[in-house]
């Protein structure tokens, strides 16, 4: 994250001596990213964060890729996964996924075990519910419109606050997630023309300290999945400052950039990762050019998969296709996509949109996964043929 902060309790200089009231010092951990080449946080333990009594391989819930074959449109009804009982993270419904991202959603109503994702950063969004995002930084209060960043290999926990279940969209990227470069200083500041800025981000507040011993805590990794047991509870920090560190932001606070003419996907660009961005689109004031059209012309993206999420509002481009709210449209490279029949023609006049929705657009292929498939619409490729195949 691009700006600095400092929570609970820190020696005055970095590496040198900070003890305990017992005299015995605190373990530091700097935990950085790129080979202390990029952003990092430097945390104060209670005891050893490298001391583990157990490991053992651990088998997740399986799930597999197909390729979008026959190439098509798909659309996903995501509320059709409603099963009850699950954790935000081992219950997690795999939907999408290539070899930089893997797109899921879950209903959860009870917590998640002790979490490290050691492969890349994820990105949450809360469709629905409350959370408390728990982690060695502390705590941070998520609930419906919020994006979360979890930076790689942050232990944390994901605590359903009832009574409504917790739906959420969770992007895990195979490398690191942030605001894009472009709304960036040189020395990470967010400029003038962003949609967004520093006082529109969350992050722990203060530190979060758990006294226990023989603490089972669940890693996936490059190789697989582990389940270690630690001597010590891991939110034993008394302390941390840095870059580097979980963080809250809302859609709702997500600035639109309008024009004149409509305004191509970019402008809703929200955060980048490896070969893919997230995008917000929020209602908002619609193109004012006397003879505007201010629904998407249909458009080719040569070199994307276009994931659309949708999690509020009307959204007009797709008016009678049968989306509703916790829908998921695939739009694939190497097809042609627009607006419904007749979309083009309803939006003349039409100031203003009240549409809100998650884009996730890739740059290699998206595959399918079971889940994923088995809540298909079937008849969403030819809703623009207006006929039932």
């Amino acid at each position: 994250m691009p700006y600095y902060r400092s929570v609970g309790e820190l020696p005055r200089k970095r590496h040198t001596q900070f003890r305990q009231p017992d005299g015995s010092l605190y373990a530091e951990e700097l935990m950085g990213q790129e080979g202390f080449s990029s952003d990092s946080s430097l945390l104060y333990h209670r005891y050893p964060p490298t001391a583990i009594v157990g490991a053992q391989e651990f088998t997740p819930p399986a799930w597999s890729r197909l390729p979008n074959l026959p190439l098509k449109p798909r659309h996903l009804r995501t509320h059709k996964l409603d099963a009850g009982g699950a954790d935000p993270v081992l219950g997690r419904q795999h939907l999408l996924a290539n070899d930089d991202v893997r797109i899921s959603y879950v209903v959860a109503d009870r917590p998640s075990p002790l979490y490290r994702n050691a492969i890349g950063d994820e990105c949450l969004y809360v469709e629905s519910g409350a959370a408390r995002i728990e982690s060695s930084f502390g705590v941070l209060g998520v609930t419906a419109g919020d994006y979360v960043i979890i930076p790689t290999s942050v232990i944390h926990r994901i605590v359903p606050i009832a009574p409504d279940p917790l739906r959420l969209l969770t992007v895990e990227a195979t490398g690191h997630i942030g605001p894009p470069k472009r709304y960036l200083s040189a020395r990470g500041q967010f400029l003038e023309h962003s949609p967004y800025c520093e006082r529109d981000v969350r992050g722990p507040a203060e530190p979060f300290l758990v006294e226990d011993e023989d603490v089972e805590v669940y890693v996936q990794h490059r190789r697989g999945w582990t389940r270690y047991v630690y001597a010590n509870h891991p939110f034993d920090v008394v302390g941390w400052d840095g870059h580097l560190y979980p963080w809250a932001f809302s859609i709702h606070d997500f600035e639109p950039i309008t024009g004149r003419v409509h305004q191509p996907p970019p402008v809703h660009q929200t955060f980048q990762g490896p070969n893919f961005v997230i995008c917000s689109f929020v209602p908002r004031k619609v193109d004012y050019h006397p003879l505007a059209i201010p629904v998407p012309y249909n458009h080719h993206n040569t070199d994307s998969d276009e994931m659309l999420f949708y999690t509020g509002g009307n959204y007009e481009a797709r008016r009678g296709s049968g989306i509703e709210q916790g829908s998921i449209s695939l739009h694939p490279a190497g097809f042609t996509h627009g607006p419904q029949p007749g979309a083009a023609e309803r939006a003349i006049g039409v100031d203003y949109f009240d549409e809100l929705a998650v884009m996730v657009d890739t740059f290699r292929p998206l595959d399918l996964c079971e889940p994923g498939l088995a809540v298909e619409d079937p008849a969403y490729a030819w809703t623009w043929a207006r006929r039932t195949i």
